[in-house]
């Protein structure tokens, strides 16, 4: 038996108004990289508002599905909820060192990319994936791809 990639402090990981509560985690498989999957939890209401992912290192499928992918139910939309998930989660991009992550968004989602901007990150390009990307589908919309150096 292999040992885990995934670390156990990062099981809960906490924020000063939020938390990420880990719902599960996944090996890597056909090509997708081995991630954590976390609730992202308000405390004052210790409510589940929305779910983020993180994906462990990088490699060619990686790069148009991006290492974070998030979503926020829609009544707490606005509040940046996003970007704090996000900056939590860096913690476990750093211990896994990565010195780089990427972020990616459909062209038109205008919420994720100002998100994915306001965490730093810096456009690389806007392209429809390839058709051996593992997520390709027809019909998949154009993405913004985003670098973010951890330094």
């Amino acid at each position: 038996m292999k040992p885990s990639i995934f670390n156990k402090s990062f099981y809960l990981i906490e924020g000063e108004n939020m938390e990420l509560r880990l719902i599960d985690t996944f090996d890597e498989k056909d090509g997708a990289l081995p991630f954590y999957w976390w609730d992202i939890i308000l405390k004052e209401e210790d409510k589940a508002i929305g779910k983020i992912s993180f994906r462990i290192g990088n490699n060619y499928h990686a790069y148009f599905n991006g290492n974070i992918g998030y979503e926020i139910d829609e009544a707490y939309r606005g509040n940046d909820y996003a970007f704090l998930a996000c900056r939590l989660v860096l913690q476990c991009a750093r211990f896994h060192k990565m010195e780089r992550i990427y972020l990616t968004c459909d062209y038109d989602n205008i919420a994720s990319y100002k998100t994915i901007e306001k965490l730093g990150a810096t456009l690389v390009e806007e392209i429809i994936p390839p058709k051996d990307y593992i997520y390709y589908y027809e019909g998949i919309a154009k993405h913004k791809i985003y670098e973010l150096v951890l330094l």
